[in-house]
């Protein structure tokens, strides 16, 4: 013998089930949002490629670039990009070869342009992709000088970033794909 709060809720269940099971006729079903239009979803497509295809104008320097890091990232990178509360960019100390290697921007990433559109689209952690061109090209610039990658005086733009050389470009298998 059930007691009435078990037999209560198995009505309950019951014709919890049932209601679920009814199809909502297409008219009721919710319209939500608006089309996109394409020149709107084109905006959208920051993509840069390995050969600077997606760079925008502009240009940084390593000195404007400094300047940027430690208002944006040296509160969680570390004063010099060698960690804090998050990754180590530059530094590296242990290489690719052993069990634990650094990873950072110098010794591990193989294109220089990944850092552009790695910056642009998520930092500052608490405004991502608020930085303009010429504050992202500053902060490679100045990156890339921590990880040795760069002189003091370089100055980086849509066409210098993809001629620059990163040190384990060639550690990497490519694979190409197919269409």
């Amino acid at each position: 013998m059930r007691t009435p709060i078990e037999r209560f809720g198995i009505a309950c269940a019951v014709a919890l089930t049932a209601s679920c099971a009814q199809p909502v006729p297409v008219a009721q079903a919710p319209r939500l949002g608006i089309p996109v239009a394409d020149h709107d979803i084109a905006a959208l497509r920051w993509n840069v490629f390995p050969d600077g295809r997606g760079l925008p104008d502009g240009s940084g320097d390593v000195a404007s670039g400094e300047r940027l890091f430690a208002q944006h990232c040296a509160a969680c990178h570390g004063r010099d990009g060698r960690g804090g509360s998050a990754e180590e960019l530059a530094g590296a100390q242990r290489p690719l070869t052993v069990p634990h290697p650094d990873k950072t921007i110098g010794s591990y990433w193989p294109h220089a342009t990944t850092l552009f559109d790695y910056i642009r689209r998520a930092k500052p952690m608490t405004a991502p992709a608020t930085l303009n061109a010429d504050e992202v090209y500053a902060l490679c610039a100045w990156l890339l000088y921590l990880n040795g990658v760069l002189e003091r005086d370089a100055t980086l733009d849509a066409h210098s970033l993809p001629a620059v050389r990163m040190p384990n470009r060639d550690g990497f298998i490519w694979i190409e794909a197919v269409p």
